[in-house]
């Protein structure tokens, strides 16, 4: 047991994730909690895959399809890298890359921080694969997208706006986000497990999502949000797949404020958990969810440190800096149908957590 857990408090956390799958709120999680440098072992309940005809038990290193979590674990840090590197200028018109841009007024003013901290007045989610576009149709569909408030104005959490984030590393590095990131960031960081467009040979190990007619079964490999199907399975803003003792590692190298020699400077990850939306309808650093955001599924006892994100197929990550605290939490909460009440679970979960604390 860690130090900084009691275990009684602890256990009490996991008998929500328990019951949760008893009740048939999800059919299985992998969590991964841990304070300082430390973690605990993983807590494994429920069902990869969970169907009548076919049930496969969760196990620690199941692979997840991550959703929004591909937010912050591969568009963010992508852009962090290359701002390390006096590549990007967040301040700087995205119309410097996007020329599609070049001459339109309304959209001339929108910088990459208006597109990570989504105040770039793109809506939220356009249905982009109905209409049978390649990828780099459905890009320029992006990009001619009308905006529904000038940038800078309001928080819009935005799909949109981080598929043009993804095909931005993808214009000044010449490389897709998947290849970029597997490059720069997961091999160095020893993250074997996470990818976009997992092989096949790794289905056994996939966490199950929904039904889909094309496949005529579930998804297991194949990514859930249809948006990031249309574009080939890599994207800015899903696709991106992890097991939690990958997602651990990257919490670990690269978002513990209170550690030294990170993957990323100290100065960096300052400026990426910066407030900087309040008073525009959110709380809202660079990718992440800040304490006291419409978003903000850390429960009411985590500090007003706390920042994480979450991910529709039911996965989440946060992290407190005050506390040293470190949640992984993985589900599967859209198989085989799309399950209410993850948000209560998580915050449930979370705040269980926090009262563990030694």
């Amino acid at each position: 047991m860690n130090p900084g857990l009691v275990r009684s408090g602890i256990e009490r956390a996991y008998a929500i994730l328990d019951e949760a799958v008893a009740a048939g709120l999800i059919p299985g999680a992998v969590a991964l909690v841990g304070v300082d440098r430390g973690w605990l072992e993983p807590h494994v309940v429920g069902h990869a895959v969970d169907l009548p005809h076919e049930r496969v038990p969760m196990r620690a290193d199941t692979i997840f399809d991550l959703a929004s979590l591909t937010k912050v674990v591969a568009t963010l840090p992508a852009m962090l890298l290359l701002v390390s590197e006096g590549v990007a200028d967040l301040q700087a018109p995205a119309a410097e890359v996007f020329e599609e841009w070049a001459d339109d007024p309304s959209k001339g003013g929108i910088t990459l921080l208006h597109l990570l901290t989504h105040t770039s007045g793109l809506p939220a989610h356009v249905k982009l694969y109905e209409h049978g576009w390649p990828p780099q149709e459905i890009l320029q569909q992006v990009l001619a997208t009308p905006l529904v408030h000038p940038p800078g104005v309001k928080v819009i959490y935005s799909d949109l706006g981080y598929i043009l984030l993804g095909e931005w590393v993808r214009r000044v590095t010449g490389q897709d986000l998947g290849e970029w990131t597997r490059v720069r960031l997961y091999e160095p960081l020893g993250m074997r497990d996470t990818m976009f467009s997992p092989p096949p040979e790794l289905r056994d190990r996939i966490a199950a999502c929904e039904y889909r007619d094309y496949l005529g079964g579930y998804q297991r490999g194949q990514v859930n949000d249809d948006n990031a199907w249309a574009l080939g399975g890599v994207s800015g803003h899903a696709g991106l797949f992890s097991t939690a003792q990958d997602l651990a590692r990257y919490l670990d190298a690269c978002w513990l404020p209170w550690t030294e020699g990170g993957f990323f400077p100290k100065p960096l990850v300052a400026a990426a958990l910066r407030d900087y939306t309040a008073g525009l309808g959110g709380h809202r650093g660079l990718g992440w969810v800040l304490k006291g955001d419409p978003y903000d599924n850390s429960g009411q006892l985590t500090s007003p440190r706390a920042f994480g994100h979450t991910g529709y197929t039911g996965t989440s990550l946060w992290v407190d800096p005050e506390y040293r605290l470190k949640v992984v939490l993985l589900t599967n909460r859209v198989h085989a149908t799309l399950r209410p009440g993850i948000v209560s679970l998580r915050r449930r979960f979370h705040n269980a957590v926090v009262c563990a604390l030694a």
